[in-house]
């Protein structure tokens, strides 16, 4: 079977040795008799498993004893109400910057539940967003529960290279689409979430990272499923886990540390970004990039061409020849290659080729 160069944005690719350690276990898990999706999340077998995922988390991280570990299920969009409802005390505000589409939504979902302000935006009166803030342009209020950020833009495609300055308030921070890609200090941040389907492994599982005290101290009046504390009290098991999306996720931690960790995670973000941004440049005559140079995304690299029409040509031409996923998301258009942790390096240094000599309206070429 050939597979294609998969740059969809999520649902995105999966490691090939993870997809044929799946393949190879789906019936029988370890001589039990079963697929792992047939074991009860409250039995042994599987318990092995769910924590093996917690401590490669933890360990891939670097995640301090000061953080707890969820898996929750509902995606990031969950989490746009979840913290909120979790951190936000009745009456209190919460600061949110505003540098994309997701960030736009999660400030939305937290005005709709209590109050909201935005501490800065970079979105122009055309409802694009070309870069990201400068830290002049924070405004924090002091007495706000977190200031809410969003660490790359899938859309959009723009990435916080920089994180923010002590604000004095604990930072919560949507990683959804380059965790595990980048440098970082776990402990800066009250709460990290990142819905798994595009650098931890399938749909249908959300890694949570809490400080624990925030969690302690945590709304009492919410629903008892949507309290941290719920998940936190039972290791992420308090109702029926997303258990084969752990078990794979599981397989995504166990690869990237196999292959050399974050380490290797970032040097692989480097070589990938910096050959397609290089030809995307070099090719200027036909291929546009819009988002400013220091705030271009090292996991969702955008580009335009001239008319909508050439753009259609050229999905339709690379999807012939095997790259897939390059349509750009559908509230702006344009073209998109997402390059995460699972897309080969090889992948992305043929794209490079395709895009090096292809030439509008010129089938073949």
């Amino acid at each position: 079977m050939a597979r294609v160069h998969n740059f969809n944005p999520g649902p995105a690719a999966l490691p090939l040795p993870v997809l044929e350690r799946a393949q190879r276990e789906l019936l029988d898990f370890e001589g039990s008799g079963m697929s792992i999706m047939e074991h009860s999340h409250r039995g042994k077998v599987y318990e092995k498993v769910h924590d093996e995922a917690l401590e490669r988390m933890r360990r891939l991280m670097a995640v301090p004893d000061t953080h707890e570990i969820l898996f929750l299920t509902g995606g990031a969009t969950q989490q746009f109400a979840q913290v909120p409802m979790n951190l936000r005390a009745d009456g209190q505000s919460a600061d949110y910057v505003i540098g994309g589409v997701w960030g736009k939504k999660a400030f939305k979902e937290a005005s709709h539940l209590g109050k909201a302000r935005i501490a800065a935006t970079t979105e122009l009166p055309d409802g694009r967003f070309l870069r990201v803030h400068k830290p002049s342009e924070l405004s924090v209020d002091p007495k706000a529960a977190y200031l809410h950020i969003t660490s790359n833009n899938t859309v959009m495609g723009t990435q916080l290279h920089d994180w923010p300055e002590d604000p004095g308030i604990p930072i919560v921070c949507d990683m959804s689409s380059d965790i595990l890609s980048r440098p970082m200090d776990v402990s800066r941040f009250g709460v990290i979430y990142a819905g798994a389907q595009k650098n931890l492994g399938p749909s249908g599982v959300t890694v949570v990272i809490v400080r624990k005290d925030l969690i302690e101290n945590g709304r009492k009046d919410i629903p008892f499923s949507l309290q941290y504390r719920t998940q936190a009290a039972d290791k992420s098991l308090a109702n029926t886990a997303p258990t084969f999306a752990i078990y794979m996720l599981r397989n995504v931690l166990a690869w990237v540390e196999e292959a050399g960790g974050l380490a290797w995670a970032i040097d692989q973000t480097e070589k990938k970004s910096s050959a397609l941004y290089k030809v995307l440049t070099e090719r200027s005559d036909i291929f546009r990039l819009s988002v400013e140079p220091e705030s271009r995304s090292k996991m969702n690299v955008v580009w335009n061409m001239a008319a909508p029409e050439l753009e259609a040509e050229l999905v339709q031409r690379a999807t012939a020849a095997g790259f897939v996923g390059l349509k750009g998301h559908r509230i702006v258009g344009g073209l998109r290659a997402s390059i995460y942790n699972a897309v080969p390096l090889a992948s992305v240094l043929a794209l490079c080729d395709f895009l090096r000599g292809y030439e509008p309206g010129r089938p073949g070429v």
